[in-house]
């Protein structure tokens, strides 16, 4: 059975693409900072008769990285993996912490690079394999009080479009996905927000995203208001 790591399985997008690789036969690992959370989404995708497990990860620790994925290499096939973990915090850029911008980065832009290189050498040895990146409207465009979070996006998707040319000839997908803001639990806590309203759900955005997965890059935007 093939396998696919997805990171931040617990809720939201992460929960959502987790369901349906299942649902396509996927063996799918679980990888969060909760695990309660990611408990409830494998017992959900084994009530369904998928199969699923979960490993406790933090992608801003490189240490945390290296040994589990050397862990689940041990036991799994892995055929794919989801960069989906991201943090966000926004506001005028004079007030955004440094605390607040190392997370950001170090999570956006250093789990995601960190998590594909651990995983891309085992895709590439079996010669086939899938790395989809999560990386948000704001890796095309500028956006007003969210300077940072744009720029760590920006960053991925440099890294995701120069990954591109260099597995062009090659059966390992590398995918980049672009959507807007959806109605999930990342916005608790800010008032970035004041209309939810054009937000997809993200099992709607899911649903997309599996829809175009022929596609290297998948653009999917808020509704119009």
């Amino acid at each position: 059975m093939k396998t696919i790591i997805v990171t931040g399985a617990g809720s939201g997008l992460g929960k959502e693409l987790a369901l349906l690789f299942s649902k396509q036969g996927y063996y799918v690992l679980l990888t969060g900072r909760t695990v309660d959370k990611l408990s409830t989404v494998k017992k959900i995708i084994e009530e369904t008769g998928g199969a699923a497990d979960v490993f406790e990860l933090d992608v801003q620790k490189e240490s945390d990285i290296s040994r589990k994925i050397g862990e689940i290499s041990k036991t799994h096939h892995i055929s794919g993996l989801v960069n989906n973990a991201g943090v966000g915090h926004f506001g005028p850029f004079l007030n955004i912490q440094e605390s607040e911008i190392k997370e950001m980065l170090h999570t956006n832009v250093l789990g995601t690079i960190l998590m594909t290189k651990a995983v891309l050498p085992m895709l590439q040895e079996q010669g086939e394999g899938l790395v989809m990146n999560i990386i948000s409207t704001a890796g095309l465009r500028a956006k007003v009080n969210e300077s940072v979070y744009v720029a760590s996006k920006f960053a991925v998707r440099g890294f995701t479009e120069s990954l591109q040319k260099e597995f062009e000839n090659s059966r390992v997908r590398i995918k980049a996905v672009y959507m807007g803001g959806m109605d999930t639990p990342f916005w608790d806590g800010s008032n970035h927000i004041t209309d939810y309203s054009r937000f997809r759900s993200p099992k709607e955005v899911a649903q997309i995203i599996m829809n175009q997965l022929d596609q290297e890059e998948i653009i999917i935007e808020s509704k119009k208001s």
